[in-house]
């Protein structure tokens, strides 16, 4: 068995999938109390629809069907960079070591359309059939607008406190570089994400993708420019479930750049045989894959966009060639646990990294804890109030044993997987 170093463990840990976010330039719009109330349910347009087969011009907020290129070719296609005159400069900057913070943290935004914490139901956003069949059918949607410029601006804000009070959680991913910002479980530990998860729509809109009526938070990522970008994986890290139990989400924040930065899926690759399942990275040309590398998905999403998307759909992610983002590109991400989804220790493999709280749920048990809160059809408030008070949150003892399991038994291959998937360039 190979060596695991402990700086890879600690970089695994804090990392596995969550990136930076940075601070905003606008403060959070506050609303008054004489605010008129917006509708809380909308219906998705059938704009929304990705299914298109045809390789077209695109408008920003469109797929692209992707042909895949030769080997020989790679090189010539990597993203390209933005005209710019003069050294280009990261818009973040590393967070000083005595900056980091440990805790709660509370940025005291107000909540947008006239939100009540804790009080009000959560919004709804109504999807088509046809977009629910589209994530069925391709392993991935992109819906978009399901939030407004209010929500936007209150993640943008909730971002932008978070990256300028970094948490200790976020140290090891900051230090890896390979976002300017990632934190796992950030619901957890600011407030801000928490309120989002138990008003906003989203809750409603992965309900209806799930065709379930229930959802849990199953694990969260705040994800800000990957800097080295991502090969092509498939998401193992997904917290206790399994594969089928789970959803996965992104809600956008920024317009994605035009040369780069764009998540690009395989078309129906959910559906694979071939691909084991303990993996991270994939090598697309390897046998059993031949008919889903040949249809390419790339989604440009815009603010309050979601992509939603099933675990094993495989997909990548390009960084700018240099590693610099002159931009941000902040995203909301994670998965949520369909109803009826039961409790799975994963001790002993990768996916342990992302379950490493003491909330005593035991193999076999009904995932029903608020270390993963119900957000859909409503909120739990005695679970909210764990959250409030500290009980919810990583633990040291669970993270020794939990962390000296998988050393003692995940094989060298399934790290090295891992690292494999780090990357800017597509391959």
């Amino acid at each position: 068995m190979a060596k695991i170093s402990v700086a890879a463990l600690v970089l695994l840990l804090a990392n596995n999938g969550a990136a930076f976010a940075p601070p905003t330039s606008r403060p959070c719009r506050t609303i008054s109390p004489l605010t008129e109330v917006q509708q809380s349910t909308r219906v998705a347009s059938a704009e929304t629809d990705v299914s298109s087969s045809t390789s077209r011009k695109t408008t920003s907020q469109e797929a692209t069907l992707q042909r895949p290129q030769s080997p020989a070719s790679t090189a010539a296609a990597s993203p390209a960079q933005p005209a710019t005159t003069g050294e280009r400069k990261r818009i973040l900057k590393e967070p000083a070591l005595w900056e980091y913070n440990f805790g709660l943290q509370d940025p005291e935004l107000t909540l947008p359309h006239g939100i009540s914490p804790r009080v009000t139901a959560p919004e709804k956003y109504e999807l088509t059939e046809e977009q629910i069949q589209t994530l069925e059918r391709d392993g991935v949607v992109h819906i978009k607008n399901v939030f407004d410029s209010d929500w936007v601006e209150y993640l943008r804000s909730a971002t932008g406190h978070q990256v300028s009070n970094p948490h200790f959680w976020a140290f090891a991913g900051t230090a890896s570089k390979l976002y300017d910002y990632i934190q796992r479980n950030i619901w957890q530990t600011n407030k801000a994400f928490a309120d989002f998860y138990y008003h906003s729509a989203m809750g409603h809109v992965l309900a209806q993708c799930g065709r379930t009526d229930e959802i849990r938070v199953s694990t969260d990522l705040l994800m800000v420019n990957p800097n080295k970008g991502f090969k092509w994986h498939q998401d193992n890290q997904n917290g206790p479930i399994t594969w089928d139990e789970g959803i996965r989400f992104w809600i956008t924040m920024d317009e994605t750049p035009a040369t780069y930065g764009a998540p690009v899926y395989l078309k129906g690759s959910h559906r694979n045989k071939v691909v084991d399942e303990g993996a991270v990275f994939v090598d697309i040309q390897g046998e059993g894959l031949e008919s889903y590398k040949e249809e390419q998905l790339m989604f440009r999403t815009m603010p309050g966009d979601m992509l939603v998307w099933h675990p094993r759909t495989i997909h990548k992610v390009d960084g700018p060639s240099d590693g610099i983002w002159t931009s941000y590109r902040r995203v909301l991400g994670g998965t949520v646990a369909k109803g009826k989804s039961l409790y799975h220790d994963k001790r002993g493999t990768g996916g342990v990294l992302s379950d490493l709280g003491r909330h005593g749920l035991e193999d076999g048990n009904k995932l029903s804890s608020s270390f993963f809160p119900v957000v859909y059809p409503k909120f739990d408030s005695s679970e909210a109030t764990e959250r409030d008070n500290g009980s919810v949150g990583r633990d040291p003892r669970d993270i020794a044993s939990k962390i000296g399991g998988l050393a003692g038994k995940a094989s060298g291959d399934k790290f090295a997987s891992f690292f494999k998937v780090l990357g800017s360039q597509a391959k």
